[in-house]
């Protein structure tokens, strides 16, 4: 590839600020350290019920992130108090956030009731602020988004999840699950039935754990942004931790 001088991209682009602006670098793309430690993965899903078909969703692809070498969290959003009802303070809260911080890679599970993500999905998500100081506890980590169904085929949980994988900066894969009718894909015991579904599911955790492998290492490199720089840390920071309108 023609490397191309930062001095010739300024004399036809006078908007760049010359001190912000930067090439990129394949060469930046490779990892100076390589982390030898099992890929760290939170998962959280959608449902206090006694028998969550999300949660089973959960346990069956922790399972495959397991054999496939990663270490696993899973919060359980019992008792996690609703968003702005209590101080994050909140042991349930410092909980879920230290979880965030620890992870490299998440899985997010929901069923679709109404047509969307359910409110206890949402409430977790909330609590995980884009900023702790200087900190993002979500920036450029990796994120798998899967939902069940009660009925037939839908996609609207996970579309709205890879919204807000978006929104929190998270480098979402391109597969996803959604399992149809999910009451009829588990056993009594809980274990998922084979079938596409749970062929489908082994595809999003195997790409999770590629792509969680391939980026851990580089991913302050792959999210750092040119109008970033141009702020200075203060004025970020004032900016990121605005208080929710």
């Amino acid at each position: 590839m023609k490397r191309v001088s930062v001095s010739k991209v300024m004399d036809t682009l006078p908007h760049l600020d010359a001190d912000c602006f930067k090439i990129p670098q394949q060469a930046l793309l490779k990892a100076q350290q390589v982390s030898n430690h099992p890929p760290r993965i939170l998962m959280l899903y959608g449902s206090l019920r006694e028998r969550s078909y999300s949660k089973l969703l959960t346990l069956e692809a922790a399972r495959l992130l397991e054999a496939m070498g990663a270490e696993v969290k899973i919060f359980d959003p019992l008792d996690l108090p609703q968003p702005d009802a209590a101080p994050d303070t909140h042991p349930r809260v410092k909980e879920l956030r230290d979880l965030a911080a620890w992870s490299e890679g998440m899985v997010w599970c929901s069923p679709e009731r109404h047509g969307a993500m359910t409110g206890i999905m949402k409430s977790q998500i909330d609590w995980i602020p884009l900023s702790l100081g200087a900190a993002r506890p979500t920036q450029g980590k990796t994120l798998a988004v899967m939902q069940v169904c009660g009925g037939s085929q839908s996609f609207n949980a996970v579309n709205q999840m890879r919204i807000l994988g978006r929104w929190m900066r998270m480098l979402t894969i391109p597969n996803q699950s959604s399992v149809a009718k999910a009451f009829l894909e588990f056993e009594e015991d809980g274990r998922m039935k084979p079938s596409a579904y749970y062929d489908r599911v082994v595809d999003v955790m195997e790409e999770l754990v590629k792509f969680t492998l391939l980026t851990r290492d580089i991913a302050p490199y792959l999210v750092d942004r040119y109008s970033e720089r141009k702020e200075s840390a203060e004025e970020l920071s004032k900016r990121v931790n605005q208080k929710s309108i």
